[in-house]
């Protein structure tokens, strides 16, 4: 493993006359894992210039019993531009898997599946179940909607069956191996590259 630190170190002096960078960076350098085009940016910065383009899709995951997974599903949908992430369930989620990426997206929190689906309804979005249940289409033949949310469920139980009911429509992730299920982490990447290949 490489010894070289991640980012950049101080930015040489004087520093540049820009309202975007954060003094505290520019003093002590930049070690966070983000793009170089927003090394020494602010969080708040960053976020601005992220709602310029991202895209029209959400993703949502049931918490009902403190999934692991979310911190990943997280950190996917900010490397694939999700125009916001849905936690829902009545639990907090566990936010180191997360690796700080929240912290550059819109985060929603539902108490369940009605509030989504209610979320859904006034925002004009299509909410698309992902779960290898009978009758979902592979998501490979999907014609994927622009403006959606990817619902996921979590690991073992997969989607509860409210959350399969309020869904426009269910894909499955084909698998060709013995593993009855991927987990929501490994899933939502799928699933949100799937999407890009369509519509990004």
């Amino acid at each position: 493993m490489s010894d070289e630190l991640v980012g950049v170190g101080p930015h040489p002096e004087p520093w540049p006359d820009d309202d975007r960078l954060d003094p505290d960076l520019l003093r002590d350098g930049d070690r966070r894992n983000v793009l170089d085009h927003y090394r020494y940016w602010t969080v708040d910065a960053i976020v601005a210039d992220l709602d310029t383009r991202r895209h029209p899709f959400h993703v949502a995951i049931e918490n009902w019993e403190h999934d692991f997974n979310i911190g990943t599903v997280v950190r996917n949908a900010n490397a694939f531009g999700a125009a916001g992430v849905h936690i829902v369930g009545p639990h907090r989620w566990d936010r180191r898997g997360a690796m700080s990426t929240h912290r550059y997206l819109h985060l929603h929190h539902h108490a369940d599946v009605d509030a989504l689906s209610a979320w859904a309804f006034d925002s004009g979005v299509s909410i698309v179940a992902i779960d290898n249940v009978p009758g979902a289409v592979p998501i490979e033949a999907a014609e994927l909607p622009r403006e959606c949310v990817m619902l996921f469920g979590q690991e073992g139980p997969g989607l509860t069956s409210a959350a399969v009911a309020a869904a426009t429509m269910t894909c499955e992730i084909t698998q060709y191996g013995s593993t009855r299920s991927l987990n929501a982490g490994v899933a939502s990447g799928i699933a949100m590259y799937a999407w890009a290949t369509r519509h990004a």
